[in-house]
């Protein structure tokens, strides 16, 4: 395993390879991660993975702050894994070396879900994933669907643009059907005890949607029993489109997407 600290060996260490599966991560590295470097390893004949908290999609300092940073103990995980040929540990430099405003902006019909609550959120992450794209020139991009919306729009971003895929990849859950997030280490046990509750919630919620002739009403109703039951801040409760993220009418290719506060972090899921 290779670690690349500059954009000089970068260039000179990716320069042979051609089949080059990408793996962008902002670090907190954990079994989700692990199984999007798997995929890679089956399908690109070498996965670069790369570790960059980048500032400019957080639409709030305290959260930037207080977002997890351990580089060592990623670094030991990725070297045990043995799957990983190469890291890439940018400077803020040598990802925004260019001083030009990014000229991102979101569609209306995409300023939904996140990107409702989070302004500027997304154009962050697309103006980030754009600049690494070009750096790296990865053959595949392997990304979570547990932010599912962050996957449609780089997905509908990137392959325009670029000679590359986006990989969807399953979420990855512990034994107690929490989604692996590198945020879980901000809270405590108790608290991960509720957000096991509330995705058994959230599957009882979708398996009866399909009886429900007022889908928002049952979701408004559902949305302030999740409030009271378990004291938690929602900003959204909604069941949309697979393929385009428009407010669905039905179960059939829909998924049921949340967005809450719990002990003051902000976590999403969505199934």
């Amino acid at each position: 395993m290779k670690i690349l600290l500059n954009n000089a060996s970068l260039f000179e260490s990716l320069r042979p390879f051609n089949d080059l599966g990408f793996v962008p991560t902002m670090g907190g590295i954990h079994k989700g991660h692990l199984s999007l470097i798997n995929k890679s390893n089956k399908l690109c004949k070498k996965t670069i993975v790369s570790i960059f908290v980048n500032p400019k999609q957080f639409n709030n300092k305290k959260d930037l702050k207080s977002y997890p940073r351990n580089i060592k103990k990623d670094l030991k995980i990725l070297k045990k894994s043995k799957k990983v040929d190469f890291v890439y540990l940018p400077k803020f430099k040598d990802i925004y070396k260019d001083k030009k405003k990014s000229k991102i902006t979101l569609q209306k019909k995409d300023k939904i879900l996140c990107a409702k609550f989070r302004k500027g959120h997304f154009e962050g992450v697309l103006d980030v994933m754009n600049k690494l794209t070009k750096i790296v020139k990865p053959k595949k991009i392997f990304m979570g669907e547990k932010d599912f919306q962050q996957l449609y729009l780089v997905k509908k971003e990137l392959e325009k643009k670029y000679k590359t895929k986006v990989i969807p990849c399953k979420t990855i859950r512990d034994r107690n059907n929490v989604s692996l997030s590198s945020r879980n280490v901000l809270l405590n046990k108790s608290n991960l005890i509720i957000v096991a509750k509330i995705y058994e919630t959230l599957v009882d919620i979708k398996k009866n949607i399909k009886n429900k002739k007022n889908i928002q009403s049952f979701l408004n109703f559902k949305k302030k029993e999740l409030k009271n039951n378990y004291k938690i801040k929602i900003d959204y409760l909604e069941l949309r489109n697979n393929n385009n993220l428009k407010i669905s009418s039905t179960n059939k290719n829909s998924r049921l997407f949340i967005a809450y506060y719990l002990n003051n972090v902000r976590l999403i899921d969505n199934i």
